[in-house]
C-alpha cells in the first residue's frame, strides 16, 4: 500500500496502528457497529465524540419540574452512573430523574432510568424490570457492593428520603431501606461508600444540604413584580451530614454524632473519601455551598476531626467561604500525596489544592492556568483521569449555571456553559477545550459526570447529565492511541471494591501510581475498574497493588499482557 493512503489519526499515527491499540472486545465492537467507528473518514474523530441517542438507544432525559415558585432542588439537577450491575463486563447506565415530593407533582410519572450495556455500542432500558425506578425527588447516586456478594448495589440520594437498593444478583433489585436503616431523611444530595473504620466492610457518608421543605421556602426575586427567583442558600439553614456504619448484617447504624460528622453543620454538594495524609485512614473532604468546606480528617477508633480552614481548603486566600459543588482528588503530579480539586460558581474560581504534607494544601489554580479560564464560569460534576492514556492524570470540568435567569442579571456570565478538559504534560495543564470536539463548544446546563470505559477499547468514556435535558454520552477517541492495562481489583480482607488501594505500574523507567479513591464528581459514580496508561511502550515490567487496611498486604505481578482488562483478587498472587 502506498504510504500517502494510509489513513492517519490527528497525531499521525497510522489507521493501522490505531486498529491494533484495540483490546480484541473494542475491535469486535467497531466491526459490529461502523456507526461507531470513523473508518472511511475523510479525517479523523475528535477526542471526544458525541453519541446521539439514535445510535445509543438512550432515550431518557432529565426532567427537573420547573415552577414559578422556583423550588431550590430545581435548579441543581441530577447524577448519573456508570456500572457493571449484571457482571457481565461491560459498563452500563444509571440516571437519576426528579420525581413526587410536597413541592412538586409530576403531570406525567418521572423514573429514573437503567441501561443494560449491548456490548455493540447500544442500550436497552431495564428500569422496570430492574425495579430501580426511585421513590421521590432524585438527587444522585453512589454505587458499592455493601455485602461483598460481589454484586454492586446503588444508594439513591433523594427529596426527602433516601433509597438502598440491594442487588439480587438475577438483573433485579430489591428496595432495602427500611432493613438498612439508612433513609437519611432530608436534602440528600452526594454519597460515597467507603471503610472508614478498617473492618473490610463498605460504610456509607451521606452529604446532607440545607433544611428544606415547601412549607420553608422563601422568598427571593423582585418584590415589586412578585417574580421568584432561585434563592442563595445563606438564607437556609446549615443540617449535620450523615455517615452509616455497615454492621455487616445487612444493617447499618447512624454514627454521625459518635464519629464527630454531625458536629460540623453543612450545605454540602459535593464529596471525596482519600487518605490525604498517608497514615492508613480514609478521611473526607467536602464541599459546601456559602459556608467553609469540611476536610474530616480520620483519627482511627471511629473519629474524625474538621481541619479544612487549618488545612487551606475551607475558605478561599482572603477567608471568604465560597460555593463549592464538584470535587475530586489525585495525585496529579505523581509526588506520592492526594491532592484534591473544587469547583465553585462564577467569579470565585475554580481550586486546584495542592498537598503540601502535614496536613496542609496550596490553592494552585491560577498559576496552573485553571483559575483564569474558570473565572466566568459555575462547576458541578469534574474528574481527574488520563483520557490520553500517556500516563499522567487529566482533568475534565462540566458547567453550568444555577440561575437560569442569570444571563439578564449578570454580564458575561451565561446559563450555559461549555465543557473544559485539561491536559497533564507532567510540567503542569494545559487548556486542551478547543481541539478536544465540537461538545467542548456547545454550552450545556451541566450537572452530573461519570467516567466508564463503554466499549471495552482503554478509552475512557464520559456520561454527564444536564438540568432538565437530555443526558450526554461521549465517546473517547484518544486514549486508545496509547497502550494501556485495565485493572479491576476485588478485596478480600480489604473492602471488595478495594477503596483506599494504591496501585503502581512500571515500563523500563516510566512508573507511575495511582490511588482509588471513593466517589468524587458531583451526585455521580463511576467505572470502579482503572486504567493505566504508558503511551508508546509497548510492555510493562509490573504491577504492584497495596492493597487498604486491614491487609495492607503488597503484591507485585508479572508476566502482564497490555491492551485489555484484567482481574486481580487479593491474596491470590495472580491476574485473570
Amino acid at each position: 500500500m502506498e504510504m500517502s493512503r494510509i489513513r492517519r489519526d490527528r497525531n499521525g499515527v497510522p489507521r493501522r496502528r490505531f486498529l491494533q491499540g484495540l483490546s480484541a472486545a473494542g475491535a469486535a465492537l467497531v466491526a459490529r457497529n461502523p456507526r461507531l467507528s470513523w473508518a472511511g473518514a475523510a479525517s479523523s474523530p475528535p477526542a471526544f465524540q458525541e453519541i446521539p441517542p439514535s445510535v445509543s438507544g438512550i432515550s431518557w432525559a432529565h426532567t427537573n419540574g420547573r415552577s414559578p415558585m422556583a423550588h431550590l432542588p430545581e435548579t441543581v439537577g441530577a447524577g448519573c452512573a456508570f456500572l457493571d450491575y449484571d457482571n457481565d463486563g461491560w459498563m452500563d447506565i444509571y440516571l437519576v430523574n426528579s420525581g413526587s415530593c410536597d413541592f412538586y407533582s409530576p403531570p406525567q410519572p418521572l423514573r429514573n432510568a437503567l441501561y443494560h450495556n449491548n456490548r455493540d455500542g447500544t442500550f436497552t432500558d431495564v428500569t422496570v424490570k430492574a425495579g430501580v425506578s426511585g421513590t421521590a425527588y432524585g438527587m444522585g447516586i453512589a454505587v458499592g457492593d455493601y455485602d461483598a456478594d460481589g454484586f454492586p448495589d446503588l444508594y439513591l440520594t433523594q427529596y426527602p428520603k433516601s433509597i438502598l437498593y440491594h442487588n439480587n444478583g438475577d438483573g433485579t433489585f430489591t428496595d432495602v431501606t427500611a432493613k438498612a436503616g439508612v433513609a437519611a431523611p432530608g436534602w440528600a444530595t452526594s454519597a460515597v461508600w467507603f471503610d472508614y473504620d478498617n473492618d473490610g466492610r463498605l460504610d456509607l457518608f451521606v452529604c446532607r444540604f440545607v433544611d428544606y421543605s415547601k412549607d420553608k421556602l422563601k422568598f427571593c426575586g423582585d418584590k415589586l413584580t412578585g417574580e421568584r427567583a432561585y434563592c442563595i442558600p445563606t438564607i437556609y439553614d446549615r443540617m449535620p451530614c450523615w455517615l452509616f456504619h455497615n454492621n455487616g448484617d445487612g444493617t447499618f447504624t447512624d454514627v454521625s454524632q459518635k464519629s464527630g460528622i454531625a458536629h460540623s453543620m453543612s450545605k454540602a454538594w459535593g464529596v471525596i473519601a482519600a487518605d490525604i495524609n498517608n497514615d492508613g485512614l480514609m478521611d473526607l473532604y467536602v464541599t459546601n455551598d456559602t459556608v467553609p468546606n469540611f476536610l474530616f480528617a480520620n483519627r482511627g477508633s471511629g473519629k474524625f476531626e474538621e481541619i479544612g480552614i487549618l488545612a487551606g481548603v475551607g475558605v478561599n486566600a482572603f477567608g471568604k467561604p465560597r460555593s463549592g459543588m464538584g470535587v475530586d482528588a489525585a495525585d496529579y503530579d505523581e509526588d506520592g500525596w492526594l491532592d484534591l480539586f473544587e469547583a465553585n460558581v462564577d467569579h470565585e474560581l475554580f481550586s486546584l489544592y495542592h498537598n503540601d504534607k502535614q496536613e496542609a494544601f496550596s490553592d494552585l489554580a491560577l498559576p496552573a492556568g485553571i483559575g483564569d479560564a474558570t473565572r466566568m464560569l459555575s462547576g458541578w460534576g469534574l474528574k481527574f483521569f488520563d483520557y490520553d492514556n500517556d500516563g499522567n492524570v487529566d482533568l475534565l470540568l462540566v458547567n453550568g449555571h444555577p440561575d437560569d435567569k442569570v444571563d439578564k442579571r449578570l454580564p458575561g456570565v451565561t446559563f450555559l456553559e461549555p465543557m473544559l478538559l485539561f491536559q497533564n504534560t507532567g510540567k503542569g495543564f494545559r487548556n486542551v477545550s478547543a481541539e478536544s470536539g465540537p461538545i467542548f463548544s456547545r454550552p450545556l446546563a451541566g450537572r452530573g459526570l461519570a467516567l466508564g470505559d463503554f466499549d471495552n477499547d482503554g478509552s475512557v468514556d464520559v456520561l454527564v447529565t444536564q438540568n432538565n435535558g437530555a443526558p450526554v454520552l461521549l465517546r473517547n477517541n484518544v486514549g486508545r492511541q496509547n497502550h494501556w492495562l485495565g485493572v479491576k481489583l476485588v478485596g478480600r480482607k480489604a473492602n471488595i471494591d478495594a477503596i483506599g488501594a494504591k496501585l503502581t505500574w512500571r515500563s523500563g523507567d516510566f512508573e507511575r501510581h495511582i490511588f482509588k479513591v471513593g466517589g468524587g464528581s458531583y451526585l455521580s459514580s463511576h467505572d470502579p475498574r482503572m486504567v493505566l496508561g504508558i503511551g508508546q511502550r509497548t510492555k510493562l515490567d509490573w504491577i504492584e497493588v497495596k492493597w487498604p487496611q486491614p491487609s495492607g498486604k503488597t503484591e507485585r505481578l508479572t508476566d502482564l499482557s497490555i491492551d485489555r482488562y484484567i482481574t486481580i483478587v487479593e491474596g491470590e498472587g495472580k491476574w485473570k
